[in-house]
């Protein structure tokens, strides 16, 4: 697990290395030199031509030393200042005047980008406004090039807070990033900038973050960090748990297979099903191990409402059951919503609410109430699986809006909500009251497919019913489908990935947990 910071976060750790420990400012700098010229080297070998694009901040420090390492190295390197020399930091200022000594040639703007590599330090992390004028020219010419790009700290012109492109951005094919992961580097479209991110230490003391208990944190290592719960060896079925999912509709007998098989494929002992009654006999077919209880449609019989009978199964269904989730397929229809008010009434196991249970309370403010802090009627956990668009409704705020501030729009939806709650887009955020924010790296655009959601709702009841917490079950549910999404991608192409093949990929990524806990520092 590593901390993913903000530009602020990063300053105040810089300052803490130098002003606390002792640490001066240029040895830090000289230590992310030296990372990035390693890094250079391991990628294109000693044999290249580099030129470093160099701001008049620190990240243009950065760049200087890089150059005078390579040049030390036997490896031909050169300097452009961009910008002017005016404003250098006085950090920077020494490192160009040790250039200047050491003779490697510097040029005062961009002459040209004929490099086998370009080193990227014009901005980094400090950059507050649109790029214009003669850096928008430079970061323009270092895409226009075709040399390999390698980005010091993140790539020039990208957000370090939110990932937003500040009117251009360099796009290049390594980041590296020190100390600490980016928000900027993770969250699109900056991400998409970034390329391979490698994250390099310069030596700011462990005690710096170890006292640190908020923020946003991400897994990188999924050897360490991938756990699923552990198996007794004398176990049964009901050890392992029991799920009742309630979805499918008439027309989507579809999502209930797919959560109930995803829910027994992450380990879950026994599912149960409630489903409308055309769901029933496909379902056996492809799934002869589920237990299926069915209601009638409401364009069956033409009653929005359920019947005593239907009620009194799915209240036993209920009490039968470790975990409940509820949403997938089940539609906006009136049945839709009687069933989730009972469920709402009776439930005292931990829910997990997707899908358009999520669209029915955001619907039903009376309903959605029910979640809100000092409201809950009992304290178990619940786990709510929006995505982007959901989420909009249930915040009752455009997408638009939501992206420009994506983890504090989460944060203050689970101050509201006693709830885990699953936020799922390109990166998919985990929030809870007074947890650590996960920022999940896992996935890839192939899991952009039908049933894709509904595999994870499944992953995440199927992990609550073998004794994970709401925000444990969250967390791993969420980082082992990206996980699983990925090994998919990996046997075929995210143009061939369906829902069914991310379940299939479960198997391969449980045989590589290492048994290790990550969720006290959670």
């Amino acid at each position: 697990m590593e901390y993913v910071l903000t530009a602020a976060e990063m300053k105040a750790c810089d300052g803490a290395a130098i002003a606390e420990y002792g640490i001066p400012s240029l040895v830090l700098m000289e230590r992310a030199a030296l990372q990035t010229a390693q890094v250079i080297v391991d990628r294109y070998g000693s044999d290249v031509y580099v030129g470093v694009m160099a701001g008049s901040g620190n990240n243009g420090g950065d760049g200087i030393a890089v150059a005078r390492i390579l040049q030390e190295r036997g490896i031909r390197a050169e300097i452009n200042l961009v910008g002017g020399s005016a404003k250098l930091s006085a950090e920077t200022a020494a490192q160009l005047e040790t250039a200047k000594k050491l003779k490697i040639p510097i040029h005062y703007g961009v002459e040209h980008t004929l490099y086998d590599v370009i080193v990227d330090a014009i901005f980094g992390i400090g950059l507050s406004r649109d790029v214009e004028g003669d850096y928008r020219k430079a970061v323009e010419a270092v895409n226009a090039s075709h040399a390999k790009v390698v980005a010091v700290d993140i790539p020039s012109g990208v957000n370090t807070d939110d990932g937003s492109i500040m009117g251009c951005a360099v796009k290049a094919d390594v980041t590296v990033t020190f100390a600490y992961r980016k928000l900027g580097l993770m969250l699109y479209p900056g991400a998409s900038c970034a390329g391979e991110v490698v994250c390099a230490p310069i030596g700011i003391p462990r005690a710096v973050t170890d006292r640190k208990r908020t923020g946003v944190v991400t897994f990188t290592d999924r050897k360490k960090d991938l756990n699923f719960p552990s198996r007794s060896p004398s176990g049964n079925k009901g050890t392992f748990g029991k799920v009742l999912l309630i979805a499918g509709s008439r027309s989507m007998g579809g999502a209930c297979l797919l959560s109930a098989l995803s829910a027994y494929r992450t380990g879950a002992g026994m599912v149960r099903v409630f489903t409308a009654s055309q769901n029933r006999e496909g379902l056996l077919k492809k799934l002869p191990e589920a237990i299926v209880d069915v209601y009638r449609d409401e364009t069956d019989d033409g009653e929005a409402g359920i019947s005593q009978a239907e009620a009194a199964v799915l209240i036993n269904g209920m009490a039968w059951a470790d975990v409940v989730a509820v949403g997938p397929g089940l539609s906006m229809s009136g049945k839709a919503k009687s069933l989730l008010e009972l469920v709402l009434e009776h439930c005292d196991r931990p829910l997990v609410v997707d899908a358009d249970a999520l669209n029915i309370l955001a619907q039903n403010p009376k309903l959605l109430r029910q979640f809100a802090c000092g409201h809950r009627r009992n304290d178990s956990d619940v786990i709510f699986t929006p995505h982007l668009g959901e989420f909009s409704r249930l915040l009752q705020c455009p997408v638009a809006q939501l992206k420009k501030d994506i983890i504090g729009s989460c944060k203050a939806f689970t101050k509201m909500y006693d709830v885990s709650l699953v936020c799922k887009d390109a990166r998919t955020l985990v929030a809870k009251r007074g947890k650590l924010t996960y920022l999940n790296a896992s996935g890839n655009d192939g899991m952009a497919t039908a049933g894709a959601g509904d595999v994870l709702t499944g992953v995440i009841a199927g992990l609550l019913a073998q004794g994970c917490s709401g925000f444990e079950a969250a967390v791993m549910g969420t980082y082992a489908h990206g996980l699983a999404g990925d090994a998919a991608r990996a046997e075929t192409s995210a143009y061939y990935i369906m829902a069914q093949d991310i379940i299939k990929a479960l198997g391969e990524i449980q045989r590589e947990q290492s048994g290790e806990g990550v969720y006290e520092t959670l």
